[in-house]
Order: C-alpha cells, then structure tokens, then sequence
C-alpha cells in the first residue's frame, strides 16, 4: 500500500483539518472571532496596551507643566501694622499714634530674563525627553508584540503538521493490518503504529502547551484578542547589515539622550543665572486714624547673589558634571547596542542559513531516507525498525523546519523594530 507523500498528506484530511480547527480555537467563542492578522496584532497593541497609554499621560503632564514655566510668580498679598506703639499711655492703639498705619498691598517678584528663558528651555526639553520615551516604549510593545504573534503562528503550524501526521499514521497502521493479513510481516508490526501514535500524541501535548503561552504572551499586549484566530503571515524583512548599522546613532534608546542633554544644559544656564539679581515690586495703601492723613508705599528690592561661591558657583559644578556623566552614559550605551548589533546579526545568519540548509538538505534527505526504507520493506530486504526510525527522523525534520523559521523571524522582528519605528499600515493605526 503506497504511503502518503507529505504535500498529498496537507492537502486531504478534511476531518483532520476541522478537529485542528477547534484545537487552534482554543475556546469555543474563539472559533467566531475575527482573524487576526500580524499588521491587526500591532495596530491593537498600540491602541489599548496600558504601557502606551502611561506614556501618553506623561507626555501630556509635560506639556502642562511648560505652560507655567516662564510665567511670572503669582502676585502676593500683603497686610501689615507699621508702628505700632507697645508702651505708654497710647500703646496698643491703632488711631492715636501719628507714625501708626494699618497697611494692605501688593508685591510681585520679577525673577530676571536669563532665569525664566532657561526655566522656559528646560519644560520643553522635558516635554521632548518624555516624547522619546513614549517613542521607545512604542517600538518595544510593537517588537513584544510581533514576536509573539511570531511565535504563536509557528507553533499553530507545527500543529497542522501534527494533524497530517495523526492521518498518516492511520494510514501507516492500516497498511501493516493489510500485509499482516496477507500473510506477510508479524503481529509485533502493529505495535509500531501505535507506538508512533503515542509519541506524536505526546508532542502534540507539548505543542498545545506552548500554544498556550504564545497567546498568554500575545494577550499581555492586546488582551483578549490574543485568543482569535490567527490569519495571514508576518512580513519577511529585508535585513541589510551596512543600513543597521546607519542606523546605530539613531538608535531610539540612544536618541533619548538628545533631550535629556538639552534639559542639563538649560538647567546649567538657570544655575548660572541666579548670578543675576532677581528683583520685586511691592506698592501697598497706608490707612491712619481719623485725625490723620492715609499714605501710600512703593517698595522695589532686589536679590543680591553675593555668596555665589557657595551658592551658584557649587550648583552650575553639578549641572555641568552631570552633563559630562550623561555624555559617557551614552557612549557607554552606543558600545553595548553596536555589540548588540553584531551578536544579533550573527544570529540571524546562523538562522538563515539553518533555514535553507533544514529546507534544501535536510528534510528532502529524512523525506528519502524514509521512502528507501518503505522499499526495502516492502521488498523483504528492509525492517520494520529502519522505516520507522526514518518516520521519527523526518517527523522532527519538519517540526524543526518550522521552528527555525519562527526563530529567523523573531530574530528579524527584533532587528526591525530595533533601529526606528516602521509606516504603519492602515490596520495597525
């Protein structure tokens, strides 16, 4: 009886593919939900994940907070007795004292130009810093996000082949039945099938479980549409080595340190301008008693930053070192992604390359192997043991084809969103 081959095995098996279905669904609610696609995936998880919408507040809360930045402080109120007499016959009295005034005014602090344009720089660097964080947070919910859906469309197509392979096997326990009803082969042959069929009942299980944790991965970005069906394929990303590494000092990690320079040298500029007086203007009504004439008062004073040595001089130090500290933070932070770069892309090599070989080598030779080692048992020269050795080898052969292919993938989705954030399709905004 002629085995199967393994395109003819994925392209029958209705009953097989429909049982797959509600395996895959996971739920039964599943089964009539929307697909969801990779670019679906994306667009959903930069939509609701939480993370996102954390970021989007501190962006917000920034931008607030610049709004005040350059203003003038708020004006003061101010009440006042000027003297008040407190011993003989007229203390204590608000009326009988030429010199005693009860007084009401108002005073306004004017701190100097320098001061209030860097106060101004500084809440818009803020504002800029808590953008490029958002940014970084985006592109990491989006990479998360892909290489779970990456994941678990690898596993759901082991899967399928698992159901092919149930089929097969079938198939393989119904010829042994033919030929030991024949007269050929022995009773022990029988045991094969069923013992190949635990085996791939156990790696199902396996891959069940694994499925499993793909969707609790994908849901942690996308919540409960982590448990539709999945549709379609991730794209394949061109990686070209000479562009990632163009867009190494781009890096979003490393473009975080731009703004968060020009908040230290804005800060350093407000350190140096509190070597400039501030100034204030106080203008306050003076009310006597009766028998006496009300005054008014106009006051202007000014800061006098006359101990800048231990003043300012310490502080404008401290900007400045830090400055110089975040300077070598991000050439620190440059050597560890370019290292990044270079361990990433090997790997991505290694995988491409494992790819092709499983592809082009590999899996045409356990796909061989096993068709000699049918012909020699069926023609007498061959065991039973060889062929299903060779089933077992090409089995693993393909569960493995798939496996690399996932991890090229997810190698591919961290080298993409690692450097920039993509155009998002119309499905993924």
């Amino acid at each position: 009886m002629p085995m199967p081959t393994l395109t003819g095995r994925l392209s029958r098996m209705p009953l097989c593919r429909a049982a797959l279905l509600l395996v895959l669904a996971g739920v039964a609610g599943a089964v009539h939900a929307q697909p969801l696609t990779f670019d679906a995936a994306l667009g959903i998880a930069v939509r609701e994940t939480p993370a996102l919408r954390a970021e989007a507040a501190q962006v917000d809360a920034a931008r607030q907070m610049a709004i005040p930045a350059g203003e003038l402080p708020d004006p003061k109120l101010v009440f006042g007795i000027d003297s008040l007499p407190v011993q003989g016959r007229d203390r204590f009295s608000l009326t009988r004292d030429s010199m005693t005034m009860q007084r009401i005014g108002l005073m306004q602090e004017f701190p100097n130009r320098a001061k209030r344009t860097a106060r101004v720089a500084v809440a818009q660097e803020r504002v800029a810093q808590a953008q490029a964080q958002a940014r970084i947070t985006r592109l990491a919910v989006l990479r998360e996000t892909a290489l779970a859906w990456i994941a678990r469309a690898a596993v759901e197509r082991q899967l399928e082949h698992i159901a092919a392979l149930i089929e097969e096997n079938r198939l393989f326990d119904a010829a042994l039945r033919a030929r030991l009803a024949g007269g050929m082969g022995s009773a022990l042959d029988v045991l094969a099938p069923r013992q190949e069929a635990a085996l791939i009942a156990a790696r199902r299980d396996e891959l069940a479980a694994r499925r499993q944790q793909a969707i609790a991965a994908l849901s942690r970005w996308i919540g409960a549409h982590a448990q539709a069906p999945l549709s379609g394929a991730a794209p394949d990303w061109p990686i070209d080595r000479d562009a990632l590494e163009r867009a190494l000092h781009g890096h979003p990690e490393l473009a975080l340190f731009d703004p968060k320079g020009r908040v230290l040298d804005a800060e350093v500029a407000e350190a140096k301008a509190g070597k400039k007086p501030d100034w204030a203007l106080e203008l306050a009504y003076q009310r006597r008693g009766a028998q006496f004439d009300d005054m008014v008062m106009l006051q202007v004073s000014f800061d006098l930053p006359v101990f800048a040595a231990t003043r300012q001089d310490p502080e404008i130090a401290a900007r400045q070192a830090l400055r110089l500290g975040l300077d070598a933070e991000r050439e620190a932070l440059l050597r560890d992604h370019a290292a990044l770069l270079e361990s990433d892309f090997a790997e991505y090599q290694r995988l491409a390359r494992a790819v092709e070989r499983q592809r082009d080598v590999l899996l045409p030779l356990a796909a061989e192997k096993v068709d000699l080692a049918l012909a020699g048992w069926r023609g007498g020269t061959g065991e039973l043991t060889d062929l299903v050795l060779a089933r077992r080898e090409r089995i693993d052969a393909e569960l493995m084809a798939i496996a690399l292919e996932g991890e090229r993938q997810q190698m591919a989705a961290r080298l993409h969103f690692a450097y920039g954030e993509p155009e998002l399709s119309g499905a993924m905004r």
